[in-house]
């Protein structure tokens, strides 16, 4: 008898779970994310966002990407906007994350800012976001402000005899709001900063003749560089290339910089920028009003130093200055 309910047991629990499963598939809730740049596989700072954002969500919601390409096909980015309402029109969205400069300027402000009651939550936006008109009713989020003075003073530190540095970015919207950022704080440098040049290819960076007067350079969103025959060259060739060039240390503002080849940086995070991103609209689309979710910007820094350039230069720095960071090594 006792077997014969263990059998019955197991029949109810195969035919109700199908069942199961397809309510709780029901009653998750459906989030587009809209980024500015390229699939993950290509663009390492999505790669980030998508850990972040899905290490809230991934639980509670259906998540639908869209990627707009516009750091390798900037012209294209309004058609690439208007393929992302399409999608967000064709579906019912309980909520949108969008991410970087682009996707707030050609995708959010056209199509959805006061104009939807789907709340959206934007991140990584290097431009005051004022410059979007955010916060809007149903629009709020993270901007992202690189490291670089903290980044800077830990150059300093590993190297002393350091007094000149030049900027290398890729001359974008978002390279353009960096350029901003670093205007304004640049007199609260420890170093001087002598050269920010925006560029598009690496002979940009080969002819520059303030580049060649640096004591050392610090790279950041450089992903859409292109070389001599106009492929696109990935963030380990763009530092490796500026190292042999110049034959002095580079400086990084995320993780896979130094683990690039980058020297040292006190990185940001696209996972913070993900994760704050979502745990915003989470609580909005629990029922918090939008207005009552204030923007927000990161904070977290680590101290990363990278062990392969400091042997590959050279480069001997008192043992006090290595204590609190993180040590790790260039990837092949």
């Amino acid at each position: 008898m006792k077997t014969l309910t263990k059998v019955l047991l197991a029949a109810v629990l195969v035919i109700s779970l199908p069942g199961a499963f397809s309510q709780a598939e029901e009653d998750k809730l459906n989030v587009l994310v809209v980024m500015s740049y390229e699939k993950p596989e290509m663009n390492p700072w999505c790669r980030e966002i998508k850990e972040g954002i899905e290490s809230v969500l991934a639980a509670a919601c259906n998540i639908d990407y869209f990627y707009m390409d516009t750091k390798i096909n900037l012209a294209g980015g309004s058609q690439k906007a208007e393929q992302a309402y399409a999608l967000y029109k064709g579906k019912q969205y309980d909520g949108v994350i969008t991410a970087d400069d682009n996707a707030q300027k050609m995708f959010v402000v056209p199509y959805l800012k006061d104009l939807v009651k789907t709340p959206v939550m934007f991140c990584g936006v290097n431009a005051d976001p004022k410059k979007y008109g955010f916060p809007a009713t149903n629009v709020s989020g993270i901007i992202e402000r690189g490291h670089f003075r903290e980044s800077v003073a830990l150059l300093k530190q590993l190297m002393p005899k350091i007094t000149k540095m030049g900027f290398v970015i890729k001359d974008s919207p978002s390279g353009r709001a960096l350029k901003e950022q670093i205007a304004q704080e640049a007199d609260t440098y420890i170093v001087k900063i002598t050269a920010f040049e925006l560029v598009n290819t690496l002979n940009d960076i080969e002819k520059n003749g303030n580049l060649k007067k640096c004591d050392a350079f610090f790279v950041d969103s450089i992903e859409g560089i292109q070389d001599q025959a106009g492929k696109l060259v990935n963030n380990k060739n763009i530092i490796s290339f500026i190292t042999s060039i110049f034959g002095k240390p580079v400086v990084g503002a995320n993780t896979y910089h130094v683990t690039s080849g980058a020297f040292c940086a006190v990185v940001k995070t696209g996972q913070e920028q993900g994760s704050g991103a979502a745990t915003g609209l989470l609580a909005a689309m629990r029922g918090k009003p939008v207005s009552s979710i204030p923007i927000t910007r990161n904070f977290e820094g680590k101290r990363l130093i990278n062990v392969t350039v400091m042997k590959e230069l050279g480069i001997k720095p008192k043992p006090i200055s290595l204590l609190g960071a993180q040590l790790v090594k260039t990837r092949n």
